[in-house]
């Protein structure tokens, strides 16, 4: 793990300061089984703030620090996040047709972050990400970003499936890039309010999500392999977006 630069914070007293200090917690770990007053005190702002946390068995704490870290560990996002509910007002308000792109369950910490890259240049307005089951944003992810995620607003909700309802609601169509479809990306009409939401490339777009989506679409695929990796598949169809929009 790369200690390099200070992202992460351990002690009951120190986490509960940061979140009192603003400061925006990426990931917290607790120890399992941890009850005492004081972690009574965080546990009531982790519920409060809805901070995404994970119960962890010790050992697995320890591994992050040899200190006293009373059984709780925090990284802290280089970010701010932001809520979808926020920023599709202002897309609409700056009199622009949003593009957004919407990741499930994409894990992997250097294709989130060239994908970030890659969206920032297409000008996309912002990713909407899950708390849950999502890359971790940390200085690994800003540095293949190549800063573009200090300059693309980053959205993060509990509940993908609402937010992705509250697009819908905003007028805004939803065009799932999946295999399970015959309609390629020219197809599409991105010239519509739009987002687009990719999946993990081990299992794809969520079923539930799927069906949530206007429109189905697939990038086409000429050679032996049948798949891309998910940030070069960003790339082909946020830039068909451009090519239409443009």
């Amino acid at each position: 793990m790369d200690r390099q630069e200070k992202n992460y914070i351990f002690g009951i007293r120190a986490i509960i300061e940061a979140i009192i200090a603003g400061k925006t917690i990426d990931k917290l770990f607790i120890q399992k089984g941890l009850h005492n007053d004081t972690f009574a005190e965080l546990w009531k702002l982790v519920r409060l703030r809805r901070i995404n946390y994970k119960h962890v068995p010790i050992e697995k704490i320890n591994r992050l620090t040899k200190k006293n870290h009373q059984g709780v560990f925090a990284f802290i996002s280089p970010v701010d996040f932001h809520k979808i509910e926020d920023i599709i007002p202002q897309i609409y308000e700056k009199g622009q047709i949003p593009l957004i792109l919407v990741l499930d369950r994409i894990t992997d910490v250097r294709n989130f972050g060239a994908i970030t890259r890659t969206a920032e240049c297409a000008g996309v307005h912002t990713i909407l990400i899950p708390e849950q089951n999502s890359a971790a944003i940390n200085a690994d992810a800003v540095k293949t970003s190549a800063g573009a995620l200090h300059r693309i607003p980053i959205s993060r909700t509990w509940n993908l499936k609402l937010s992705l309802q509250l697009i819908k609601d905003s007028g805004i169509q939803l065009i799932g890039c999946t295999e399970k479809t015959q309609d390629f990306i020219y197809k599409s009409d991105f010239k519509k309010p739009t987002a687009i939401i990719l999946g993990s490339e081990e299992d794809g777009i969520s079923p539930e999500l799927l069906k949530m989506c206007d429109q189905k679409t697939k990038i086409p695929i000429n050679g032996k392999i049948s798949s891309l990796n998910v940030s070069v598949a960003t790339g082909v169809i946020c830039y068909e977006a451009v090519r239409q929009r443009n």
